[in-house]
């Protein structure tokens, strides 16, 4: 008699094989697939992942380059935001190194400086830090290695960045950024210092309501308009002084010196001179920007696959109290020659006078 055990069992494994190509087949038509561990990179790219993997020390910034691994920044890219999908978040997280940045931004409080770092986020090439760590003048005693873990994940060619405006009038700052790296690049959003001054007692105001008068706070004596230097919102102001203490470790090509007027009137201009000071490609342009007329300041157009255009919070645009003019002028007054002093340090005329 013939032996139909083999013919059967050849059957069999067809059968079952079919069921599973099938079975594989229906669940990726219903997007299940997705789900599925993948490779991200292809055979290009085995080199690119050597060196993105190597968790080295901070080098110098280049200019944008578009590499191979671009596909993979652009995929990426929509994963900094908060709607994306919590799936696709640990590819992102397997992916890149943590570095030091190689871009601060370093002041100054009240000067637009959330402003700046949220128009950057919308670069594909730009990562950072959404909380301001702090690290340089406050917590610097926890070493550069907790430092570095602050900070999110990069790919090859693309920068890692983080801001503390407190930075810029804090006077161990320089020689410890310097200690780091002394490639790094520092930007310095400065806005008038009168108006500086006033919005930031609006925001102490709004946290402590007993607060004396702007006038108590900036007068030493109201009889002989004596400034009081020691106050910090007046203190921040000085500027020249400032960034004297900076260019003992960094020279001024180091630096960019951004306009909070500029930032608000001509979002875009000014987006596109921080965009050529990093090296990046200019993608942040005035397609992203519309203004609101409410808030008084510029916001995001609402990003695809949002129900919403991006505005700064509530803390940004209060409206500030009323405060005498002669003690404005007073002021005024006061920072002049501090003023000119920075437009000669920086070669750039701000036009606060």
């Amino acid at each position: 008699p013939v032996n139909h055990v083999p013919n059967v069992q050849s059957k069999l494994s067809v059968f079952f094989t079919m069921i599973i190509l099938f079975t594989y087949l229906f669940y990726c038509l219903n997007g299940f697939c997705d789900s599925l561990p993948r490779p991200v990179y292809d055979q290009q790219t085995i080199q690119q992942n050597k060196i993105i993997l190597n968790d080295g020390a901070p080098e110098q910034l280049g200019a944008y380059n578009a590499s191979p691994a671009s596909l993979v920044r652009e995929q990426l890219s929509g994963l900094t935001h908060s709607d994306a999908p919590s799936n696709n978040i640990s590819i992102a997280n397997n992916f890149g190194s943590k570095k030091f940045p190689q871009a601060i931004i370093i002041g100054v409080k009240k000067g637009g400086t959330r402003a700046l770092l949220e128009f950057l986020r919308i670069h594909p090439d730009v990562r950072a830090v959404g909380a301001e760590p702090h690290f340089f003048d406050r917590f610097y005693d926890k070493g550069l290695e907790w430092y570095r873990n602050l900070m999110p994940r990069t790919l090859e060619g693309q920068i890692t960045m983080e801001k503390t405006p407190s930075y810029f009038i804090t006077k161990e700052a320089p020689r410890r950024v310097f200690s780091m790296s002394r490639h790094t690049k520092l930007i310095v959003v400065v806005r008038d210092p009168v108006t500086r001054a006033v919005s930031d007692y609006t925001q102490t105001l709004s946290k402590s309501p007993g607060l004396p008068s702007f006038q108590n706070l900036a007068f030493r004596n109201a009889t002989t308009g004596l400034i009081d230097t020691s106050w910090s919102a007046v203190r921040i102001g000085i500027y020249a002084k400032h960034l004297e203490n900076w260019l003992r470790f960094f020279p001024l090509s180091r630096f960019l010196f951004v306009s909070g007027e500029r930032l608000v009137t001509d979002p875009a201009g000014e987006m596109g001179r921080v965009q050529d000071f990093l090296g990046l490609k200019r993608v942040v342009t005035d397609k992203h920007f519309y203004f609101n007329q409410t808030k008084g300041f510029p916001c995001l157009k609402k990003p695809e696959g949002s129900s919403r255009p991006r505005c700064l919070g509530k803390s940004k645009g209060r409206p500030h109290p009323q405060i005498p003019s002669e003690v404005l002028l007073r002021l005024r007054d006061f920072y002049r020659p501090f003023n000119l002093k920075f437009y000669q340090m920086t070669g750039h005329n701000f036009g606060w006078d």
